[in-house]
């Protein structure tokens, strides 16, 4: 799983990096120590009319609420998605087809638990200086019906984050990572004109493996505040 990662990139940058349009990022404010529920930048791809597909940077809230909800908070946990079941799950289904994005990250967190102690020793697992991820993420519009058409709350586009078995070099700290996708994958993951399905999730997640296999991983110290996290 990931439950907590960073992104200190400007909007700015990640327009550029992801060749993307603006969206509203009024409550946008880089963080190293980002949560579930917390807004995040993620980019996505659609169209209006059967035209051409843009791709934006848009906030979103990280925990996927379905179309079908009643409710924005979910009963059970879903900022993370587990990749073998994601296109069979009925709240991961309908993204799964044409709703999927990319969550840039400069990196993430995972804690590693000794069997004997039960201590919990947090690691932080990035990519070279400079470099952004870009992990594999599902998204949805929910709709609160409780609102008047027009209120600018009307709409919430959250969003979810895939994972898969941990590769040979992190599962030393956890049996799960997120699947951060190469660049030349990154066009054909957004488009919406293809229709997912399971086998898109997995071909995904093998693209993958060499990107997490070359993330570097540093011992930090605890991760209790929004700030950079100093080696241990």
């Amino acid at each position: 799983m990931c439950g907590r990662f960073s992104m200190d990139k400007s909007t700015d940058d990640l327009i550029e990096e992801f060749v993307a349009v603006g969206g509203d990022f009024r409550d946008w404010r880089p963080g190293w120590n980002i949560r579930p529920t917390d807004p995040i930048l993620t980019v996505i791809e659609s169209s209006k009319g059967g035209g051409e597909p843009v791709r934006r940077l848009e906030l979103a809230r990280w925990s996927l609420t379905p179309s079908w909800s009643k409710t924005l908070k979910m009963k059970v946990p879903t900022f993370n998605a587990r990749s073998e079941s994601a296109a069979d799950k009925s709240s991961f289904a309908a993204a799964v087809k044409s709703k999927r994005a990319l969550i840039p990250a400069s990196g993430y967190y995972e804690w590693q638990t000794d069997p004997v102690t039960n201590k919990k020793t947090p690691f932080y697992i990035h990519p070279g200086e400079g470099e952004v991820l870009a992990f594999a993420g599902l998204y949805s519009w929910w709709k609160d019906h409780t609102l008047a058409e027009g209120d600018p709350n009307l709409w919430t586009l959250t969003v979810t984050m895939l994972t898969a078995d941990s590769v040979h070099t992190l599962d030393y700290i956890h049996d799960r990572n997120p699947v951060p996708l190469p660049r030349e994958l990154w066009a054909d993951w957004l488009d919406p004109r293809i229709e997912g399905d399971q086998s898109l999730v997995d071909a995904a997640v093998a693209a993958a493996i060499p990107v997490a296999e070359a993330l570097e991983i540093t011992e930090v110290v605890a991760v209790t505040d929004d700030a950079p996290r100093p080696a241990a």
